[in-house]
């Protein structure tokens, strides 16, 4: 078992026994839509970072930085800490909205000319084989994910991880569906379509359903048109819920308002508010 595993496992635990902590967690995080679309996606990493270190005791985490996440060599916002072994692991947090999802931005343009050399029609499951084991996909399974998805009209939330050993096993074909196209699971085949404004290459499974893509990597391309990526709705059967299914959560207005109160608040304030609010986590430990 990986350590990234273990921690995921452990995580699963802790929701199942203690899930009204995520649930205050994970609704603070998404109340940071009401401020703006993107400000939960930052706040998320150091929000994580904090439950990691109040509520799970034998792992502790620090926030890698967005200057120095950006001039990494993979995509890690956080770095993880087993406290009972030492042993380091980077994990990516991802807050997505319920649908595509990307795991990887494929940043050096890999994987998609790979393919494409390839034919338009993989199915040799040999072929398949010797593609994941390729070079250009060894990053496939290489970056520890971790994507907080919301549902916003339903006010509901998810921790779900892809599982990539699972797609390499049951991944029978690997099908180029171009600009304008898309993949009809009822017959099987590529057919005209009217929204796909790039090529994607699709994995599927013996049954035809979907599993996840690599979308087209021109140097044109920017990270959120290139890359891997998956989707949540399609591929549900290729996640695992850390949060053991789906949660409710609901804003916090408070919150709002107290991020607003601290933007003008001096540090003397921020060091009496921070007093007050570890009393009430430790609260929180208790129930």
């Amino acid at each position: 078992m990986s350590t990234y595993d273990d921690f995921k496992n452990r995580f699963k635990l802790l929701a199942s026994k203690n899930q009204h902590l995520v649930i205050n967690t994970l609704s603070n995080i998404f109340t940071m839509r009401l401020i703006g679309n993107k400000t939960h996606g930052d706040l998320a990493e150091i929000g994580m970072v904090e439950f990691i270190n109040q509520f799970m005791y034998d792992f502790k985490s620090v926030h890698v930085g967005k200057d120095l996440f950006r001039a990494k060599e993979h995509e890690e916002d956080i770095v993880i800490t087993n406290e009972i072994t030492n042993i380091k692991f980077p994990v990516s947090l991802k807050a997505y909205g319920d649908g595509p999802l990307q795991l990887s931005t494929d940043s050096d343009q890999k994987m998609f000319p790979f393919l494409k050399k390839r034919g338009k029609e993989i199915k040799d499951k040999g072929k398949i084989q010797k593609i994941f084991s390729s070079p250009e996909f060894s990053e496939f399974d290489a970056i520890n994910v971790m994507p907080l998805i919301y549902d916003e009209k339903k006010q509901r939330c998810n921790i779900m991880i892809f599982d990539h050993k699972k797609a390499i096993k049951d991944t029978e074909r690997i099908v180029y569906v171009g600009k304008n196209q898309r993949f009809d699971i009822d017959t099987q085949s590529v057919i005209a379509g009217k929204d796909r404004l790039h090529p994607i290459f699709m994995f599927v499974d013996k049954s035809g359903n979907y599993i996840c893509e690599v979308r087209y990597g021109d140097a044109s391309a920017n990270a959120l048109q290139r890359g891997f990526w998956t989707h949540t709705k399609n591929a549900i059967s290729y996640f695992d819920s850390l949060t053991n299914g789906w949660i409710d959560y609901s804003h916090n207005l408070t919150l709002v308002k107290l991020f607003s109160l601290a933007l003008n608040s001096s540090e003397q304030g921020h060091k009496l508010a921070n007093d007050i609010l570890q009393k009430d986590i430790d609260r929180l430990k208790k129930l």
